[in-house]
């Protein structure tokens, strides 16, 4: 869904300015998510947050929240699954503190969080072969060295074989944790009030594209009453639990005509299968063409 200021909609693409893209999509096997993308100063802003939509053949309720605090809360079927801060989870404007970039990291600071156990040493026993000669193999009566070679037995998985040696590794004494260098004020960073609001809100528009038909949208509310909204959504989960109630009945009865139908179906036997496999045999001798014997 894409909410947009007044203008000719006769022109309405995908290339047309909103002010809020708000929705799940879904295309293919890989990508099922939702989608909440702010207009920014000509700029389209992705959420960094990534959430998972219903990809079901049922009917969901999808609700964005934008409060005037600069918080946002994201609902599917009237359960929140996403919030935070506008500022946070978007890029609108540069981060308030930057690191110093003045600041560099010492030449003796330790970074490194284990280092090799230096009293642990490779037992003198540790290296054995990945295989060995199968000891109850046994030389064929008719190999004959001249004409086969020298006969060896076949190689198996040696039972004592460890791999290959990794040394113990122990917290290092020196390590001094992650550097990082102090956070100073930005001085591109400006506050900027409007973030998230806009001043026309007026068309609702749908952009599609998919290969398969049969997806419905309806029911499209947009209000400044969020109290309004949850009585709205309410009536709309009622309907949505009739349908899936419906679904599972139709599934349920499905199945049911489905295993009747089973049983009504003769079962083949091992021997009606074997009958048609001796058949299909000797079909396929009768059609091929006749071969001589090669050597």
């Amino acid at each position: 869904m894409k909410f947009l200021p007044k203008f000719n909609q006769d022109d309405f693409d995908g290339s047309s300015k909103y002010n809020v893209m708000f929705g799940p999509d879904i295309c293919g096997s890989s990508t099922k998510k939702v989608h909440l993308i702010f207009n920014y100063k000509g700029k389209n802003l992705d959420w960094k947050k990534s959430l998972s939509c219903e990809s079901d053949k049922l009917s969901h309720v999808y609700t964005a929240i934008i409060r005037k605090d600069g918080t946002y809360e994201v609902l599917i079927d009237g359960v929140s699954k996403e919030s935070g801060k506008l500022l946070e989870d978007w890029e609108f404007t540069q981060p308030k503190t930057i690191p110093d970039p003045s600041e560099k990291k010492p030449d003796d600071w330790v970074d490194v969080r284990e280092i090799v156990d230096p009293n642990d040493k490779k037992p003198e026993d540790w290296e054995k072969p990945k295989t060995i000669p199968d000891t109850n193999a046994k030389k064929p009566d008719d190999w004959n060295d001249e004409e086969d070679g020298k006969w060896e037995p076949a190689q198996v998985p040696n039972p004592e074989y460890r791999g290959d040696y990794s040394p113990k590794m122990i917290p290092n004494p020196a390590y001094k944790g992650e550097w990082k260098a102090r956070e100073i004020p930005n001085p591109e960073y400006v506050e900027d009030p409007s973030v998230g609001k806009y001043k026309d809100f007026s068309v609702a528009g749908i952009d599609v594209w998919q290969v398969k038909s049969g997806t419905i949208f309806d029911d499209i509310l947009v209000t400044d009453s969020v109290s309004e909204a949850e009585e709205i959504r309410k009536q709309l989960l009622e309907e949505c639990k009739k349908e899936k109630e419906a679904s599972d009945k139709a599934e349920e009865t499905k199945r049911k005509e489905e295993e009747a139908k089973a049983k009504e179906t003769p079962q083949e036997t091992p021997e009606d299968l074997e009958k048609l496999a001796k058949e299909k045999a000797e079909q396929l001798k009768k059609e091929a063409p006749e071969k001589k014997d090669e050597l």
